[in-house]
């Protein structure tokens, strides 16, 4: 039967509320020393006896030892003054003299540290738990279990010093042994948490090496006066314990982040061992580290463990907002401002230690660097926040950079032009800097500078700056300072480059860092806006081209002349599977009755001659009109072939002469070009066949450069010019040519007249 975890949880979280009514009792009652003392010669008293597990055994206080003041008054022999309402003494032991403070006023800085701090923390620690068992009120996960007991034991600790302070024993042994337990649940929580993920980066034994550590460091503690060890002892054995479990635990947390670092939950588990790490480094650093190695502290344990408010002030808070921090860039900006500290913290520590004249004893000037560095941190990220708040309002209306590029960006919005978005620039460059003219300048890439602008340029005021104005078209936003000015590039398109030249009557100062980088900004938001309005530019040229050229563009004319190309090329396989085919079985059919028939052999014989004759003739026309329908010839060998093809049938059927020049084509060309030209000239010779009375036809196909020339001529009868486009031809006529023509990218000159023969010329740039 699996046991219910929140049940337990339950169980836990009442242990812990009776712990912390226990820990207020002991808080309020009276303070009983536990110490017997006796009067000396001045007044002072002598400690004689101690009793065990009371305050002054549990205050370390030792046999012999002097009290000269209790409650910072003198104890002029007065034996009861040590048990009737203690709040404070002073002993001396040796040359050494030793304060104990056990109360309070209400408002101190030690109850704050000591009593609300603690207390705070605490009922974070259990809202925190109200929003995980909220969570896991179904799922019963072992997870959340844990990190609840992670919770309530870490402030169980942080509560147990109140106590601790007044010598209470048990609080005592109960502190250590939840101040060693915190690390190994933090380290069981995340390998719990991975487990149920399906993830496994370490083995389980080694939790269970690391629970026994602080049961037993405690009871070593508990019984040091049985074992005979001192004080100082038993503190490093505990602190160490704590270090070392600490190391091993994070060490195998931060090893298996690693490991999964592209899984979907390491990020929140980085965010929380990132906040674990900064809630225990101060006190390990600054405490532990320094206590174990020296023998003392840098800053006292209740000043460094409220660092511990960040573990459940982070749960919290991913728990309520609806979104987290970047942790990337608060890092980032960490490190940023961390490696500027150092320099100034430096300098000011020595400037410290030279002002006081001699050398700090302890560790005074350690803890002056770390106060200085914590501030001028501090004074870094406040910085950054003021600047961010008031960045509007930090300089002038003259060198409000960041208000005019809004201004900027709000003005170009509404713009309907490039010269508008070009005088917007001008205007706000004009405004901002110390210029008193700006003209906007087009750079083709052979060097020729143009300006744009409606009036003549008649000074040429550019001309001086030539070699930085073309030096400045390398890239957008590059900057060249002259002497009274400075050049700016501010978009390209194409072989063009725009850049704008500012001047001033005077010589200018260099432009600053915040100058240079607004220009830049600007620059970028103008480049945009630049190619934005010669892409429309462009388009609306080409639309222009587009109605010249009629309703169909060429793209859609391509498309549609591929669409009947394939449409002819299933009807001729049609064609050829079916009718052809008959037509050949049938005359094959003939030729045997031909020579099997006896009987009236003449008659039959004649009537079977027409047929087959008739059915020759069938077979011809079937093989041309696939011919012309899909040119086989084509298709397998190339355009040439296929135009000799062309011209042997059309020689054929008809009485014309047609010659075909070609030994200087030499294109490499797809099979739709190939075809278009094909029908071209196929259009060309049945129109010449129907209509000019030709007998000699010259057709010439030649590569010149970057184009094809396709040259067709006739001695035929010619056309009258104005009638030429209403000429038709089967079912094309010379304005289908045309429209293959244009198909192609290209042109079609013609020449004729009445008598004069007909003349082709097509420029085609394929």
């Amino acid at each position: 039967m699996r046991v219910n975890l929140n049940k337990v949880a339950y169980i836990a979280i009442f242990l812990s509320i009776a712990f912390m009514i226990y820990m207020i009792t002991v808080h309020i009652n009276p303070i009983q020393s536990g110490m017997k003392v006796t009067e000396t010669n001045e007044g002072y008293l002598k400690v004689i006896d101690i009793e065990p597990r009371s305050l002054a055994a549990g205050l370390h206080v030792k046999i012999g030892d002097i009290i000269t003041e209790v409650n910072e008054e003198h104890p002029n022999g007065k034996l009861s003054i040590v048990d009737e309402n203690l709040q404070s003494f002073m002993i001396k032991r040796g040359n050494e003299t030793i304060h104990f403070q056990l109360g309070y006023s209400l408002i101190s800085s030690e109850n704050l540290f000591m009593l609300v701090i603690p207390f705070l923390f605490y009922f974070l620690c259990l809202y925190c738990i109200y929003f995980i068992l909220k969570s896991n009120k179904n799922l019963n996960l072992p997870s959340a279990f844990i990190l609840i007991l992670f919770l309530l034991v870490t402030s169980v600790s942080y509560m147990g010093g109140v106590a601790t302070a007044r010598g209470d024993i048990f609080s005592k042994s109960l502190t250590f042994l939840t101040f060693l337990e915190v690390p190994v649940l933090y380290f069981h929580f995340i390998y719990q948490y991975f487990k149920e993920t399906g993830k496994k980066f370490f083995n389980s034994k080694i939790l269970f090496l690391l629970y026994p550590i602080g049961l037993i460091v405690s009871l070593i503690d508990y019984f040091r006066e049985f074992f005979h060890i001192s004080y100082d002892l038993s503190k490093n054995i505990i602190l160490i314990s704590f270090l070392v479990i600490l190391i091993i635990s994070f060490s195998f947390i931060l090893y298996g982040l690693i490991k999964y670092k592209f899984s979907e939950q390491a990020y929140l588990l980085r965010i929380l061992f990132l906040n674990n790490c900064i809630a225990f480094t101060p006190f390990i650093l600054l405490y532990v580290l320094p206590f174990v190695f020296y023998g003392d502290f840098i800053f006292s344990a209740v000043y460094l463990v409220p660092f511990l408010l960040l573990i459940p002030f982070s749960l919290v808070y991913q728990f309520v907002a609806t979104k987290i921090y970047n942790i990337e860039f608060l890092l980032g900006r960490f490190k940023y401002y961390g490696f500027l500290s150092i320099l100034p913290t430096i300098l000011l520590a020595i400037v410290f230690t030279f002002l006081s004249g001699e050398a700090s004893t302890g560790f005074t000037t350690i803890k002056y660097i770390v106060f200085t560095y914590l501030i001028i941190l501090a004074v870094f990220y406040l910085k950054e926040i003021l600047d961010f708040r008031f960045r509007l309002k930090r300089f002038s209306e003259k060198f409000n950079y960041q208000d005019s590029i809004y201004k900027f960006t709000q003005l170009i919005r509404s713009a309907t032009s490039l010269n508008q978005v070009l005088t917007e620039l001008k205007n706000t460059i004009l405004d901002v800097l110390i210029v008193s003219k700006a003209l906007v300048l087009e750079v083709k890439t052979d060097g020729s500078i143009k300006r744009l602008s409606e009036e003549k340029d008649q000074k040429r005021e550019w001309e001086p700056y030539t070699a930085e104005i073309i030096n400045v078209t390398e890239g957008i936003g590059k900057i060249v300072e002259i002497d009274k000015g400075f050049v700016l590039k501010i978009g390209e398109r194409g072989e063009r480059s725009f850049v704008i030249l500012c001047l001033s009557v005077l010589n200018t100062p260099k432009l600053t860092r915040d100058e240079i980088s607004w220009l830049e900004t600007l620059s970028f938001y103008t480049s945009v806006s630049l190619e934005n309005f010669i892409k429309i530019e462009e388009l609306m040229d080409h639309l222009e081209e587009v109605k010249k050229e009629g309703s169909n563009p060429a793209w859609l004319k391509n498309l549609m002349f591929a669409i009947e190309e394939k449409q002819r090329s299933h009807l001729a396989r049609d064609l050829h599977d079916s009718v052809l085919q008959d037509l050949i079985s049938l005359k094959r059919q003939c030729e045997v009755l031909l020579d099997g028939n006896k009987e009236d052999r003449d008659r039959v014989n004649s009537q079977i001659q027409n047929i087959d004759k008739k059915m020759t003739d069938v077979i011809q026309t079937t093989r041309e009109t696939l011919q012309e329908l899909r040119p086989q010839l084509l298709y397998d060998l190339g355009l040439v072939k296929g135009l000799k093809k062309l011209i042997s049938q059309y020689k054929e059927s008809t009485s014309i002469d047609v010659r075909l020049n070609s030994e200087r084509f030499n294109a490499s060309l797809d099979l739709d070009s190939q075809l278009n030209i094909y029908r071209i000239i196929q259009e060309l010779l049945t129109n010449t066949a129907k209509h000019s009375q030709a007998t000699y036809v010259l057709i010439m196909l030649v590569c010149i450069k970057d184009k094809i020339v396709l040259h067709y001529e006739d001695n035929g009868v010619g056309y009258d010019k104005k009638n030429l486009n209403a000429q038709e031809s089967g079912s094309m006529g010379l304005s289908g040519i045309q429209e293959r023509v244009r198909a192609l990218n290209g042109d079609l000159q013609i020449e004729t007249d009445v008598g004069r023969g007909f003349k082709a010329v097509m420029n085609l740039y394929l």
